[in-house]
């Protein structure tokens, strides 16, 4: 039941004006869409945007990197000649240069190709800083090594990821063991290249604290309701 606003008279809902003193009748539903109407300062309809490819990101990536690397290269020619700065900067936009942009250019490629590129991007940066120290041999000694060992730890771990498909307590179970290994491989390479000798000291602490640890995980990985336990206590 609805009322002039005028003069108070009984209205019948289907009346656009008052009979009695033609006033035109409103109802508060409709005021309130004209409003929103009126305050709508942007349009209704979203429009949409391509989707960005992954070449242009490829493309985007290289133009930055490159241009780095030869505004560097130019400045260190012409302007601070004192000594092969740029060198690391150009070094430094090759290895993420290949870091990124193979994934995007060529989304099929393996992921062991993908991780001896890294490797090798990785150890062509650190010649570029050796060569810097043409006295020493510390590069093919301990860098060249620990850096194969590191490719085939991160490798070993992609084809058990891959064949295995383990879980996430038995993946913490894997990068442990590996964090052991890489932990001695660091200490032995380092101690024959200074002494001569092969012995492990600080790495033997690692080793303890990750057996135990390994110990653990592999204890509640093989005891069902301790795994459904800590699974569902840290939502795993």
């Amino acid at each position: 039941m609805s009322y002039c606003v005028n003069c108070g008279v009984e209205l019948d809902p289907s009346l656009k004006r008052c009979p009695l003193c033609n006033t035109p009748v409103i109802h508060p539903s409709q005021l309130a869409q004209k409003d929103t109407q009126a305050r709508s300062f942007y349009p209704s309809r979203k429009g949409q945007v391509d989707t960005v490819k992954r070449t242009d990101i490829a493309i985007l990536i290289s133009v930055i990197l490159v241009g780095t690397a030869i505004a560097c290269g130019l400045l260190n020619l012409f302007v601070y000649r004192q000594n092969h700065w740029s060198f690391y900067v150009i070094g430094a936009c090759i290895l993420l240069w290949i870091f990124f942009t193979p994934m995007l250019i060529y989304s099929r490629l393996s992921i062991y190709l993908t991780i001896l590129f890294d490797a090798a991007a990785v150890a062509a940066y650190i010649g570029i800083v050796a060569y810097e120290f043409p006295k020493t041999v510390w590069y093919t000694h301990v860098v060249l090594p620990l850096v194969a060992v590191t490719a085939g730890l991160v490798m070993l771990y992609a084809f058990l990821r891959r064949k295995l498909s383990p879980s996430v307590l038995a993946s913490a179970l894997i990068l442990i063991l590996e964090l052991a290994v890489f932990c001695i491989s660091i200490e032995l390479l380092t101690r024959y290249y200074l002494e001569k000798r092969l012995y492990i000291s600080w790495s033997a602490v690692v080793l303890t604290c990750c057996a135990v640890i390994a110990a653990a995980l592999f204890t509640i990985i093989t005891r069902v309701r301790l795994r459904e336990e800590i699974r569902r206590r840290m939502h795993i």
